[in-house]
C-alpha cells in the first residue's frame, strides 16, 4: 500500500534547524515512505506511551514521528509527520490529540519540559531507544531528612484545571502549568507547547483575566462545534499543513523550510480570511503582526476579484516611506498579476491625485508642512501682537476642529465638538479664534499655498460629493431605470461614475486625520461588505489627529479584534518598553468612543536585557555610543576587518529631534569613523552603515540593535514646550505626555534583539530607572 506524508507544523520548524545532510536524507525517507510506508528498513513502530505514535528511521540516529490520519478513497494511507529528532529524544511519554476547542490534531511534547516541574508533576519520562553504550544511572544516595525550602506560589495560582481545559490548553499540560512557579519555567514548559496551550497561558501570565482569554486569543480559534476527540481524520482535515511530495526536494536541498508558505498565527488567519458586513479593525502592540494580517488581508481579497484589469483594492498608509516598504512586502507575498489589480499610496498623495482631478490646470496651490505653516501663524500673531493664544494651540485647533469637522461658518465652530482638546472654550473665545484663523488661511491664500490638512479636507469634501452623486444615480435608476437613464448620464456626464474603490485597507490607522478618513469612508461603496478593513494602535500615535471613526461614518462596533503576541520584540525588551507606557493617568481611545489597552501584550523570544546607561556630558554620551556601536558592528561581522554583511538594516540610533540627528551622525563620521545613513521621510539617505533618525522616523520600521540616545529629563518630553500647559490647560498637558511616551514606546519597540538606551544628566521620567 501507498502513502501520502503530510507535515505538521512543529516538524516543519524542526527540520529547519537541522543539518543540510539530515533534510537530504529526510527527504528520502519520505520518497520511501510514500511509496511502502511498511518497508522493513524504517523500522516502524509505535510507542508505548501512546499507540497513536508511531517511531520511523530516517538515519542511523534520526527519527520521524507520525501518526495515521485515515486512508484516502484510492488507498492510499494518510500520515502526518509530527516531529523530526534525534532518537535520544525520542520518549515514551510524547502524546498526540484532538483539540477540544479548535479540533485540530496537537503533538504534546514533554522532552523539553524542565526537570523540576516533571518532578512536581511525578513524570518521569522513558526512552523510547535506550543506548546500551551509555553507563547504568548510579544507585541512588541513601535519603537524607532536611528542611525543604518554603515552596513559591505558583504563577497561575488564581486558575483552575477546569478554566485551562475550557480555554483550550493541552490536557496533558494544565498539571504542570498549574505547578510553575516562575516565567522562565513556564518558558521551558511551552517551549514544546501546542499553539494554542502557548498563547493561552502566556495570556493569563501575562495578566490578561479569563474573560479576556476567551475572547480575544480562544474565541478566534475555535471550530463552533464539539469535536469529536477520537476521530483524527477529521481533525487532520482542520490542522495545517504541508504535502510532502516531490515538488519539496529543492526547499528541503536549500535548506529553507519556511519559504515552503508565509506564515499566520491561526488568531491572524481567521481576522484575514473573516467575511465582515462593513468596515473592521485589527490592533495591538508593536510586532504583533497588524501589518503582516494588512498585507495578507489585501492577498485574500485581490484572489476573490472578478477577472479584470482595473484596480478595486486600495493599501494605503500615512507617509510615503511606509508605502514604499508595504509595496516590496505585498510583491513578495502575491503574484504580478494580482499586485496589478491594488493601488498602492500613502494617504496624501491619495489626496493630491482627487485635488488634480477637480483642480483646472495652473490653478492648483503650492502645499506646504504644517512647520511651515506654524512659523506663518508665528508671524501673524507677531503683526497683530495677539498673546492671548500660543501658536501651535491656533494651528491645532484650526487642523483638528475646523477642518477635521470640515466646519464651514463661524456659527458652525460654536457648535463643534472639542472631544481631546483641551479645557473648554467660551463663545467669545471661539469668535476670538475664528478671526485668527480667517486672516490665516487668507494669508496662506495670498501666498498660493495650503497645508496638506487643507489639501486633505478638499480632496475629502470632492470625493463625499462625487459619492453623493453616485447614490443619487443609484435612487434615480431604481425609480426609472430604463432609456432614461442612459440620457440623464449622458447629460450629466456620470455615464461611467462609480465608487473609486471596492476594498480599502489601512495601515498604521492611528495616524491619519479625520478629513482623510471621510475622503476614505466616501472612496468605498458603504453598502458592500468588506470595504474598509483598518490596522493600528493608538498606543503608537505619534501625531496629534484624534479621530472617531463612528462620528466620520466608519461603524467598527463588533468588528474590532485585537492581537497580543509579539513576533518581533524579546520579552526583555518588551518588559521595560511597556513600563513606558505604563502611567496610570494614560488613557488611550480605540479609534472610537472607547478606550484600548495592552492588556495580555506579550513575547515567547528571548534575548539580553536591555542596558540603562547614564551619563554626565552629552560629549561622554556620544564617545559611549560610538563603543557600542563598534562592538555591535564587530559581533555582527561576517569577515575579519569586521565590515557588516549588509551595511543598512541592522544598527540605528534614534534620537529626539533633528539638531541631535546632525551632533550624532557628525561624531560618530568624524571622529569614530563610523558610517552613517539619516532617515528620512523617503527612507535612508545615502548607504551609510548605521541609519541616524529621530523618533518618528522608526515609525513601522525594525533593526536588529537600536541606540536610543539623549534619553534626558526636558528633552523627553520637551519641557520647554510643554510645561506652560500643566497650569494653563491641564487635559492638554496629559495629552502632550501622552504623545511623548508613545514616541518613546514607539522607539524602544523597534529593536528586535538588543537595546541600548543612554542619556545625560538626569533621565526621562518615562524610562523604567
Amino acid at each position: 500500500m501507498t502513502a501520502r506524508l503530510s507535515l505538521y507544523r512543529k516538524a516543519e520548524q524542526e527540520l529547519y534547524k537541522l543539518d543540510r545532510s539530515v533534510k537530504a536524507q529526510f527527504y528520502d525517507f519520505c520518497h520511501i515512505f510514500r511509496g511502502n510506508p511498511d518497508q522493513p528498513g524504517l523500522k516502524k513502530q509505535k510507542l508505548k506511551g501512546d499507540s497513536r505514535i508511531w517511531s520511523a528511521r530516517v538515519n542511523q540516529s534520526y527519527r520521524a514521528l507520525l501518526t495515521p490520519t485515515g486512508v484516502d478513497a484510492d488507498g492510499k494511507e494518510n500520515w502526518l509527520v509530527i516531529a523530526v529528532r534525534h532518537r535520544r529524544d525520542v520518549y515514551e511519554e510524547l502524546q498526540v490529540a484532538v483539540n477540544r476547542v479548535t479540533g485540530e490534531i496537537e503533538f504534546v511534547d514533554l522532552a523539553v519540559v524542565g526537570d523540576s516541574a516533571l518532578r512536581r508533576a511525578g513524570i518521569t519520562l522513558t526512552p523510547s531507544e535506550p543506548d546500551p553504550a551509555e553507563a547504568p544511572e548510579p544507585a541512588p544516595e541513601p535519603v537524607r531528612h532536611v528542611a525543604e525550602p518554603e515552596a513559591a506560589p505558583a504563577l497561575l495560582a488564581s486558575y483552575d484545571a477546569g478554566q485551562l481545559s475550557g480555554l483550550g490548553v493541552a490536557d496533558q499540560l494544565i498539571e504542570l502549568a498549574l505547578a510553575v512557579t516562575e516565567s522562565t519555567e513556564l518558558d521551558q514548559l511551552l517551549q514544546g507547547a501546542p499553539l494554542l496551550s502557548k498563547d493561552v497561558l502566556y495570556g493569563l501570565a501575562a495578566g490578561m483575566d479569563i474573560d479576556e482569554v476567551r475572547k480575544e486569543i480562544t474565541k478566534p480559534v475555535e471550530l463552533g462545534q464539539q469535536p469529536d476527540l477520537d476521530d483524527f481524520v477529521a481533525a487532520a482535515t482542520r490542522t495545517k499543513v504541508t504535502a510532502v511530495d516531490d515538488d519539496v526536494q529543492a526547499a528541503i536541498d536549500e535548506g529553507d523550510f519556511r519559504a515552503w508558505k508565509v506564515f499566520l498565527h491561526p488568531t491572524q488567519e481567521r481576522i484575514v480570511h473573516r467575511h465582515y458586513n462593513g468596515p473592521a479593525r485589527v490592533s495591538g502592540g508593536p510586532g504583533t503582526g497588524k501589518t503582516i494580517v494588512a498585507l495578507h488581508r489585501v492577498k485574500h481579497l485581490a484572489q476573490r476579484l472578478p477577472p479584470g484589469h482595473n484596480k478595486p483594492i486600495l493599501l494605503t498608509t500615512f507617509t510615503k516611506n511606509l508605502t514604499t516598504d508595504l509595496r516590496l512586502r505585498l510583491a513578495s507575498l502575491v503574484e504580478p498579476e494580482l499586485l496589478a489589480r491594488v493601488e498602492i499610496a500613502h494617504i496624501d498623495q491619495l489626496a493630491a491625485r482627487v485635488l488634480g482631478e477637480n483642480t483646472a490646470p495652473g490653478r492648483g496651490k503650492q502645499r506646504v508642512y504644517d512647520h511651515v505653516a506654524l512659523n506663518e501663524m508665528r508671524q501673524l500673531l507677531a503683526e497683530l501682537d495677539d498673546r492671548r493664544w500660543e501658536p501651535e494651540f491656533l494651528l491645532e485647533e484650526w487642523e483638528q476642529v475646523i477642518l477635521g469637522q470640515s466646519v464651514p461658518t463661524r456659527s458652525a465652530y460654536f457648535q463643534a465638538r472639542r472631544a481631546g482638546r483641551g479645557r473648554a472654550l467660551t463663545r467669545p473665545e471661539r469668535n476670538h479664534i475664528w478671526k485668527l484663523v480667517e486672516q490665516f488661511t487668507a494669508r496662506l491664500d495670498k501666498l498660493g499655498v495650503e497645508t496638506w490638512g487643507q489639501a486633505s479636507e478638499r480632496a475629502a469634501r470632492f470625493e463625499i460629493e462625487r459619492a453623493a452623486k453616485i447614490e443619487s444615480r443609484r435612487a434615480y435608476k431604481e425609480e426609472i431605470g430604463g432609456k432614461d437613464l442612459i440620457h440623464r448620464d449622458n447629460s450629466s456626464g456620470m455615464r461611467y461614475l462609480g465608487h473609486r474603490f471596492q476594498h480599502i485597507v489601512v495601515d498604521e490607522a492611528q495616524d491619519l486625520r479625520p478629513a482623510h478618513w471621510k475622503m476614505l469612508r466616501a472612496m468605498a461603496d458603504p453598502d458592500l461588505a468588506n470595504d474598509l478593513f483598518i490596522a493600528g494602535d493608538t498606543h503608537q500615535r505619534i501625531y496629534d489627529h484624534q479621530v472617531t471613526l463612528g462620528a466620520l461614518g466608519i461603524n467598527i462596533r463588533g468588528r474590532s479584534s485585537r492581537l497580543t503576541l509579539s513576533y518581533r520584540t524579546t520579552k526583555e525588551i518588551l518588559v521595560q518598553a511597556m513600563r513606558v507606557v505604563d502611567d496610570k493617568k494614560a488613557t488611550y481611545d480605540d479609534l472610537d468612543d472607547g478606550t484600548d489597552n495592552l492588556a495580555g501584550y506579550r513575547s515567547v523570544l528571548h534575548g539580553p536585557a536591555p542596558t540603562f546607561v547614564p551619563h554626565r556630558t552629552w560629549d561622554d554620551e556620544l564617545a559611549s555610543l560610538a563603543t557600542t556601536l563598534a562592538t555591535w558592528r564587530n559581533e555582527l561581522s561576517t569577515n575579519e576587518n569586521g565590515a557588516l554583511s549588509d551595511p543598512s538594516g541592522r544598527i540605528a540610533v534614534c534620537v529626539a529631534d533633528r539638531d541631535m540627528v546632525s551632533q550624532a551622525m557628525y561624531y560618530l563620521i568624524t571622529k569614530a569613523g563610523i558610517t552613517c545613513a539619516e532617515l528620512t521621510k523617503d527612507g535612508p539617505k545615502g548607504d551609510g552603515e548605521v541609519h541616524v533618525g529621530t523618533m518618528h522616523r522608526f515609525k513601522g520600521l525594525e533593526y536588529q540593535r537600536l541606540a536610543i540616545i539623549g534619553a534626558s529629563d526636558g528633552i523627553i518630553p520637551q519641557t520647554s514646550r510643554i510645561e506652560r500647559y500643566r497650569t494653563e490647560d491641564p487635559p492638554r498637558y496629559e495629552r502632550e505626555q501622552r504623545r511623548a511616551r508613545s514616541l518613546l514606546f514607539v522607539a524602544t519597540t523597534r529593536a528586535r534583539d538588543a537595546l541600548s538606551i543612554s542619556w545625560h544628566g538626569k533621565p526621562s521620567p518615562y524610562l523604567p530607572v
